[in-house]
């Protein structure tokens, strides 16, 4: 082989292995915008959606079925619009809900869906009506203090109080 031949095919491998460590840094980290599976969109509305973010996976019993891909205020409802990338090859019932889960006590958060009974099928456009939002640690912590000091505060009043 020629000097140049050589070099041409040292630099094809090279730039295929570039090629190669990008795609698997975009696929480990969720951060690729492709997707080779073809996809639908339905909506679901939120109170509150936590931590959740766009890419974030969409689970059902355990397996991904798709992302999020979009999250967006709705001024008419005051709620937010969490748009969903449905995995074609997954169909679920028009009345499945959806819920805002938490891997672990403080892991990432991803939409859970729960297939309902309906012979109908969610498609494209289609929106999530039962939904659950996140749970916020912060307000479970604030609660459980306020109702364990309006306990305490009512056990020493009645405590305080003269026996007739």
């Amino acid at each position: 082989m020629t000097r140049e031949k050589t070099d041409f095919w040292v630099g094809l491998f090279v730039l295929l292995g570039i090629v190669a460590l990008v795609f698997l840094a975009l696929r480990a980290g969720n951060l690729s915008s492709f997707s080779f599976s073809r996809s639908y969109q339905v909506q679901a509305y939120f109170d509150n959606l936590g931590g959740l973010k766009v890419r974030a996976p969409v689970k059902s019993s355990g397996v991904v079925v798709g992302r999020v891909s979009g999250i967006q205020f709705d001024n008419q409802v005051y709620q937010a619009a969490v748009t969903l990338d449905l995995d074609e090859n997954y169909e679920f019932p028009a009345d499945s809900s959806a819920s805002i889960l938490t891997s672990g006590l403080l892991g990432e958060q991803y939409i859970g869906l729960t297939p309902g009974g309906d012979d109908k099928m969610l498609e494209q456009g289609a929106r999530i009506q039962y939904t659950q939002s996140a749970v916020v640690l912060e307000e479970l912590i604030s609660k459980f203090l306020y109702s364990s000091a309006d306990k305490e505060g009512t056990a020493k009043e009645g405590a305080a109080a003269p026996a007739p």
